[in-house]
């Protein structure tokens, strides 16, 4: 006979589908912060009579709109574009922008969720948020990006504010896409105010953002080997991607005497026996970032690399693992692969990477598990540094910056531990987030009354 709790939790997930259909991504994120919530709060009468989950899943708003641009041969497109205001109860909504041909409303809504617990456990006073259009940078002129960019911020501009809510850049929105983005804010409202993070540092951007996601997730993995008595030193690590993250986490791994053997792209990824040097991380940079090139090209400039077309790095043995790409990229069966492989942790640098039955089975089996919530978190943590310099009209210097991202990191393996902390020693620390998150923002919302 199911229990009471079973019982309500599969009539609250009845509901998150009935009221969020065909938005998988959406009912996904909330099943998996709900499984350790409701056992959280079952003797927590305030939450349970206040329904702060359920309004927590809700989002205090969804606006959608036309993102209509002329392409270089002077002809009309028409993207739809987004921004998720999921919940800021403990400060401005905050949460990246995503172009990508992925983005829809599911999407959206689930990288807002995500963001709520994501921010409130960094510590800094921030809310959920996540926007985007279904755009594609990819192929298209600098003047495309800059037209479409300065379209999409001619509606999103009414929507966002400094002490509203302030964007940032995600999958498809970098350095330039910020730029052309701000000069049209500054432009419709006359205004020179922290609204957007990741800025360049010429106006009024932080050091070592850029850095702080992939930083961030090796600290948080780090941090998890630490409290099990070991160390990165030898590592083998597999990492997916080759964007901005994954380099970054990368480069750290190097820097902690830990050895990457992959990165990927969509098309494939690459294997490297010899382990990425910080020279090789490098030119990944700069073949992904100025030539906009593909990883297949790494095996070409690399002797002993090989390129693995239309496939993941999961069945490469490791000890750690890194996923870097995009969510759900991680499955079931990549999962069982790589514990069967000898892979002792894995510490998610994307949002929501490993599916349900991947994260799952990492918890059953007990491999030390960071979820993206609190090992990606580096960098909005940065950002909300991002929106301190800002206000106060200063910057900080980059050992400051670093300093204070470890710190941070730190204090939120602290916080995973005080609520994932299990018998004989191992630590829960999907559990450990989901409730360290969901108290801070449950007790402000507590505290507003029912609005």
């Amino acid at each position: 006979m199911a229990r009471l709790d079973d019982v309500e939790f599969s009539t609250f997930m009845e509901g998150v589908r009935e009221r969020n259909p065909h938005e998988p991504e959406f009912v996904q994120a909330v099943q998996d912060v709900a499984e350790d919530i409701f056992e959280f709060i079952k003797d927590k009468q305030a939450y349970q009579s206040a329904q702060i989950l359920r309004r927590i899943a809700e989002p205090d708003r969804v606006v959608s709109f036309r993102v209509t641009w002329e392409d270089d041969n002077g002809e009309v497109q028409v993207n739809r574009g987004y921004r998720v205001q999921n919940n800021n109860a403990i400060g401005p909504y905050k949460g990246g922008l995503r172009f990508h041909p992925s983005v829809n409303e599911s999407v959206l809504k689930f990288l807002a969720f995500e963001q709520t617990f994501k921010n409130a456990l960094t510590g800094l006073p921030m809310g959920g948020g996540k926007g985007g259009a279904n755009f594609n940078p990819k192929g298209k002129s600098d003047r495309e990006v800059m037209r479409f960019c300065q379209s999409f911020m001619t509606e999103l501009f009414r929507h966002i504010g400094a002490d509203v809510d302030v964007p940032a850049g995600d999958i498809g929105v970098g350095a330039r896409e910020i730029g052309y983005m701000f000069g049209q804010y500054k432009r419709i409202t006359n205004h020179f105010t922290g609204v957007l993070t990741g800025k360049g540092l010429e106006y009024g951007g932080s050091m070592i953002r850029p850095e702080a996601t992939g930083y961030g997730t090796v600290y948080f993995l780090e941090n998890m080997l630490k409290h099990q008595g070991r160390g990165l030193e030898g590592m083998r690590a597999v990492i997916s991607g080759s964007g901005n993250v994954a380099t970054h986490a990368a480069e750290k791994l190097i820097h902690l005497g830990a050895k990457p053997v992959t990165l990927s792209d969509s098309g494939g990824f690459i294997h490297d026996p010899e382990g990425l040097t910080l020279e090789k991380v490098q030119w990944v940079k700069s073949h992904k970032t100025h030539r906009r090139g593909r990883i297949s090209e790494y095996a070409e400039e690399f002797k002993g690399a090989t390129f693995h077309p239309g496939e993941t790095p999961w069945s490469v043995p490791c000890d750690v693992a890194l996923p870097c790409a995009t969510q759900n990229e991680l499955l079931g069966a990549d999962a069982r692969t790589l514990v069967a492989n000898g892979c002792i942790a894995v510490s998610e640098g994307a949002n929501m990477p490993c599916d349900l039955e991947a994260a799952h089975y990492f918890r059953g089996a007990k491999t030390m598990f960071g979820p993206g919530k609190a090992a990606n978190a580096g960098g909005v943590a940065v950002s909300g540094l991002e929106m301190s310099q800002n206000s106060s009209r200063r910057s900080w210097k980059e050992p400051e910056l670093q300093l204070m991202l470890r710190e941070i990191m730190d204090d939120i393996h602290d916080r995973c531990l005080a609520y994932g902390q299990q018998l004989g020693g191992h630590v829960d620390y999907v559990k450990g987030a989901n409730i360290a998150g969901f108290k801070k923002v449950a007790d402000a919302m507590l505290a507003f009354g029912v609005v």
